[in-house]
C-alpha cells in the first residue's frame, strides 16, 4: 500500500493510517452533528452542544443560528459577544475572540490556508486574535493568522489580510484602512442576543 505521496508504507504505518481514518471519521461526524444542532432555534440548548465540544464561552455570550465550526476546542469567546447567524469559526489552530465583540451574520474566519505554490499542497496554519469592542460587518472573510486590535471595526464584505491596529476602520478587498473610530472609551453591552436565532 502506497500513501497519496506515493512513499510504500509497512504494516505499522498503514494500521497508523487506519486508526488516524477512523478518528477523522467520528470527529467530522461530530462536526456534522453540531452543523444540525446549529439550526435548533433555542440558545441554550446549541450552548450545551457548543460547551460539550470544548468551545471556551461564557453564558453571557452567543452564536446565532446556523453556525459551523473546525475543531470547535481551540475557539474562545470572551464575555457578552454576539455572533451572527451563519458564521463559520475555524478552530484548526487557536481563535480567540475578546469581550463585547459584534460579529455580523455569514462572516468566514480561517486558521488554515493551503500553500498554492507547494509541490504536496500543505496547509499552513495560523491563529487569528480579535480584540475587545470589536465590530466585524457581513460577510467579512478573516484569513490566518491576523490579529484585530481593540475597538476596531471591519466593513461588511472585507477580507482581512493583514493585521489591524486598534481602533481603525478597515474595508474592501483585500481589506485596508478607511478610517479611525472616534470614541476610542468604549465602554458598552451589546445586551441580549435576538431570540429563535
Amino acid at each position: 500500500m502506497k500513501d497519496r505521496t506515493g512513499k510504500i508504507l509497512n504494516s505499522s504505518e498503514i494500521f497508523q493510517k487506519i486508526i488516524n481514518r477512523i478518528k477523522t471519521i467520528c470527529i467530522e461526524f461530530w462536526l456534522m452533528v453540531l452543523r444540525f444542532i446549529g439550526f435548533v432555534p433555542i440558545h441554550f440548548f446549541r450552548k450545551i452542544f457548543y460547551l460539550v465540544s470544548g468551545i471556551d464561552m461564557p453564558w453571557n455570550s452567543t452564536i446565532h443560528i446556523g453556525a459551523n465550526f473546525f475543531k470547535p476546542s481551540n475557539i474562545k469567546i470572551g464575555h457578552d459577544t454576539i455572533i451572527g447567524d451563519h458564521c463559520f469559526l475555524d478552530g484548526r489552530a487557536k481563535l480567540t475572540i475578546g469581550n463585547h465583540v459584534g460579529i455580523a451574520s455569514q462572516v468566514l474566519i480561517y486558521n488554515d490556508e493551503h500553500n498554492i505554490h507547494s509541490s504536496n499542497y500543505e496547509n499552513s496554519f495560523g491563529p487569528v486574535e480579535i480584540g475587545d469592542y470589536v465590530f466585524i460587518g457581513p460577510r467579512v472573510i478573516i484569513l490566518p493568522d491576523i490579529k484585530i486590535g481593540k475597538g476596531a471595526v471591519v466593513a461588511a464584505g472585507a477580507v482581512v489580510t493583514k493585521n489591524i491596529p486598534d481602533f481603525e476602520i478597515w474595508g474592501g478587498v483585500p481589506a485596508k484602512k478607511i478610517g479611525d473610530r472616534e470614541n476610542k472609551k468604549l465602554n458598552y453591552k451589546l445586551g441580549r442576543p435576538m431570540l429563535f436565532q
